[in-house]
């Protein structure tokens, strides 16, 4: 009898590190439906929203051949993608603070357009029946890895493909990060080419791709199974404290629970959208 993936466990790199950070804010994220609406909740932010769009426009090229890629701007892609999180549905309080992160938006794409790099070679798409790639991290345990990555970019040569994660936030992944380890886990389980590389675009810089070392799979696979049953065995016996009381990472969850944040809106994805008070 095949597993239920209904039933099982899911975890990803966002879930990940949300557990890390607080198991508290864990559960306020991932696993909290508000009673009256069916809903997950998630805090909108300015930063948050640039990240969504500029990801947005990029991810809609890689299934269009090469030569139709950039036939149109990437800032007029842009355009119908913003209407989507204007205002205080993108955690904007006022419209020059949208307008700063707008600019920031735009210049990312135009330093894209300008050096396309890898954008101009052919790339992969992993399919998925839900549009999220996953596979089976342990079957026996119920355990569900899954997550998208930004760009797979195909190299005829070697018959492999090259993992590429677009960053549009000022600071460097830590070294320590479990990113890449998913990533690499992800990209070996759900399309048949081997992983020759992997490397960071910094989209707010002129450096172009930053080349990163591939993790070890198999210790790749240990780290990311090791957390993924303590995410289960949390949500099996329902633990979810914070470790300090409160913390940076779950008081915003918990100012929703109390009223004092502001809903906006209802995301593609049907999570709440709040915003927190100043």
């Amino acid at each position: 009898m095949a597993p239920d993936k209904y039933s099982a466990t899911w975890v990803s790199h966002s879930s990940i590190s949300d557990f890390l950070k607080c198991p508290r804010s864990y559960y306020l994220r991932n696993v909290y439906k508000d009673p009256l609406t069916g809903h997950k909740m998630t805090i909108m932010s300015p930063p948050l929203a640039l990240g969504q769009a500029v990801h947005e426009v990029i991810e809609s090229l890689a299934v269009l051949p090469v030569d139709e890629r950039l036939k149109i701007s990437l800032v007029k892609k842009l355009d119908p993608v913003w209407l989507k999180i204007m205002g205080k549905r993108g955690g904007f309080k006022t419209h020059s603070e949208e307008m700063v992160y707008r600019d920031r938006a735009e210049q990312m794409l135009i330093n894209l357009q300008e050096d396309p790099g890898p954008i101009l070679h052919k790339a992969i798409k992993i399919k998925s029946s839900i549009n999220l790639p996953n596979y089976w991290l342990s079957a026996e345990d119920s355990i569900i890895l899954c997550g998208k990555i930004d760009w797979l970019e195909y190299d005829e040569e070697n018959d492999s493909v090259h993992i590429i994660d677009f960053k549009t936030g000022k600071n460097e992944e830590k070294e320590d990060s479990l990113q890449l380890p998913i990533y690499l886990l992800l990209a070996t389980n759900t399309q048949s080419k081997k992983v020759s590389g992997a490397s960071y675009w910094y989209l707010d810089r002129d450096d172009g791709l930053t080349e990163k070392k591939l993790p070890d799979i198999e210790e790749s696979f240990e780290k990311v199974y090791t957390i993924a049953r303590r995410i289960k065995l949390a949500r099996q016996i329902n633990h979810f404290k914070c470790p300090k009381g409160g913390c940076y990472a779950c008081w915003p969850y918990e100012k929703i629970l109390k009223g004092e944040a502001e809903k906006v809106g209802v995301s593609e994805t049907r999570q709440d959208m709040y915003i927190l008070p100043d």
